[in-house]
């Protein structure tokens, strides 16, 4: 008997459709973000935050790691992580500096600001390790 040439359905026939459908509600989804100012916000975030970062340097002699949080196109909070403690400039300043720079650069007023230090990792004796590892936390 010979080969006929009947088509044969495809396994992935019905993957087709499916990432047809996929495509397009990403694309949906995409015109919508844009639309409502969701994308712009992201990407004008990050340019902020590396504004903030650069003026709080010029300002302190140290960079400080920003982040930001925004729900509903609103500024929700900013925080400013400095890399340790500055020893050489009293809290108020730097305060006042991160909320400065804070609303000059996203130029929007945030719901909260939030001045970290980073401390590094904690100090502890080798025996104090020691019991903490054997013992589960809640």
């Amino acid at each position: 008997m010979q080969g006929t040439s009947a088509p044969v359905p495809s396994a992935r026939s019905g993957t087709v459709g499916g990432m047809v459908r996929n495509l397009f509600v990403l694309a949906l989804l995409a015109g919508c973000a844009a639309g409502c100012g969701l994308v712009d916000a992201v990407f004008d975030g990050f340019k902020h935050a590396k504004a903030v970062e650069n003026d709080l340097f010029a300002m302190v002699g140290v960079k400080p790691a920003v982040a930001f949080n925004w729900h509903n196109g609103r500024l929700t909070s900013v925080t400013v992580t400095f890399p340790n403690l500055l020893q050489d400039k009293p809290l108020q300043q730097l305060a006042d500096a991160a909320r400065t720079a804070v609303g000059k650069e996203f130029k929007q007023r945030a719901d909260d600001v939030v001045l970290a230090f980073s401390l590094g990792p904690s100090e502890t004796s080798a025996a104090q390790a020691d019991q903490a590892q054997g013992k589960n936390l809640p």
